[in-house]
This record gives C-alpha cells, structure tokens and sequence, in this order.
C-alpha cells in the first residue's frame, strides 16, 4: 500500500462528502473508532452515520504535515474548516491499522472544545455537542431512543433471531440511516454491541436462573436470539471478559460458599 496515495483518495472521500467513498478505506471487517465521542462504527454504520453529517455539513478537510507510515500502520494530522466562515478550524489526528489494501481500524482524535462557544447556559443547547455529527435533531432523537429502550426494554425484540436494522427501523418508523445514527449518537454504540448488550444480559439472567443444570449453554445461546454458539460466545466475552461456561461456574461457586 502506497501510504500517501492511500490518505490522499480517504481525504477526496471527504472531501467530497461521499459517505461510501470513505467507508471503502476500511476492510470490510474494519472498524471506525471515533474517540472523543465515544462510538465505534462498522462499515455500515459508519455509511450511515455519514450520510447524515454530510447532509447538514459541508467541512473540507486539509492534511497537515507529513503522513507517518510503517508496513502496519499510517499516522497523519488534519484540518477541518467549517463552511461557516465564523466557526473555528478543527484540528485533529488519525490513525490507521492497514490490512492489506485497507484499514482494519481508523482510530480519529479531534479536539471537541471548538464547539463549545455554540453551547449556552440554556438546557437545550447542551444537546449540540452530541448531536454534532448527526443528521438527528435533538427531539427526534430523544424520540427514537426513547422508542428503541421501550422496544427492547417492555416488547423484548432482541429475542427475535432474525431482527435486522431494517426490520428494527420499521419498528421504530424511522429510516435505518436513522436507526443508525439514533443507536451511534444516542447510546454510544454500534447496532449490533446495542443488541448484543440485551441478548447478554438476558443470557446472564438464563444462566444464573433456577433450572441452569437442565439448560445447556447452547440452549441459552438460542434463546436469547444468535443463530450460532461462536458468535454467542464471541459476544458474551466481549462484555463479560469470561465465557459463558465460566461465567456459570463463578456464579455456582458463589452460590456453594452462601
């Protein structure tokens, strides 16, 4: 991979405003990790959350300095102007983990202070910040979340093997670049780690029930809503740091020392 030919077609993507264009940068496993927000996005999620902040921004992007590479990764610092001519430049860096002819991880570092002068002591205004890069309102986005906790919260979906974000959306009668963008911005996380945060919870609460001896893991698995034990499995350690075997062998050992 040619380092600098690889930031200059990621920085055209932007500036371009074309959200699959920069999506593209990434293998298609990658992940887009957006730190002073605090979100991760796949592919699909990052095309849809983009689709929205290029609809209401129109930055352009300017690359500062030299871009850093090695055979595994590419550093480099960038510039972000506001169309508005009154709004400060963003500064910020990025770094990516390449795999082959992508990036496996495009970790962005921004400074999020420049929107602080919009932020006033009115209540409502301290929603901008987070919904800065979203093409949400602020009251359409309190709606959609508050649809989406009731959904998983009072009807259970998340139960459902086959809930997709399209189906999800329908639900919601929002747009699944909406759903995205309500999932990203409103709870912190990528449409699938939202999903899998029930489907775990409920998992524990299976495997910690009265009947555990007589309910295999892989009938826990199924009941909480994966088509498959590897991805339950990869899932459940991703937020418990354990197994679901070991999960419930710490529970039973609780329990024998009560």
């Amino acid at each position: 991979m040619q380092a600098a030919q690889f930031v200059e077609s990621y920085f055209d993507a932007w500036n371009q405003r074309d959200a699959r264009a920069v999506a593209e940068h990434l293998v298609k496993n990658g992940m887009y990790s957006d730190i002073p927000a605090n979100s991760q996005y796949s592919r699909e999620d990052l095309i849809a959350n983009l689709v929205g902040f290029f609809s209401l921004k129109q930055h352009s992007y300017q690359l500062i300095g030299e871009v850093l590479s090695s055979e595994t990764s590419i550093a480099f610092q960038y510039k972000m102007t506001p169309s508005d001519k009154s709004a400060p430049d963003w500064y910020g860096s990025e770094f990516m983990t390449v795999e082959g002819d992508g990036a496996l991880k495009i970790t962005d570092y921004y400074d999020p202070m420049h929107y602080q002068r919009r932020v006033t002591e009115s209540s409502n205004d301290l929603s901008i910040p987070k919904y800065a890069k979203s093409g949400l309102s602020g009251e359409q986005m309190e709606k959609y979340t508050s649809q989406l906790k009731s959904l998983m919260d009072q009807d259970r979906v998340f139960l459902e093997s086959d809930l997709t974000m399209n189906k999800l959306a329908s639900l919601v009668d929002c747009s699944v670049n909406h759903l995205s963008q309500a999932v990203n911005s409103g709870f912190g996380m990528s449409f699938f780690d939202f999903l899998h945060s029930y489907r775990i919870e409920e998992a524990k609460n299976l495997l910690c029930s009265n009947d555990l001896h007589s309910k295999a893991i892989l009938d826990v698995s199924f009941a909480v809503g994966f088509n498959s034990n590897s991805a339950f499995y990869a899932a459940f350690k991703k937020s418990t740091g354990q197994t679901p075997a070991q999960f419930r062998r710490d529970y039973l050992a609780t329990l024998s020392r009560h």
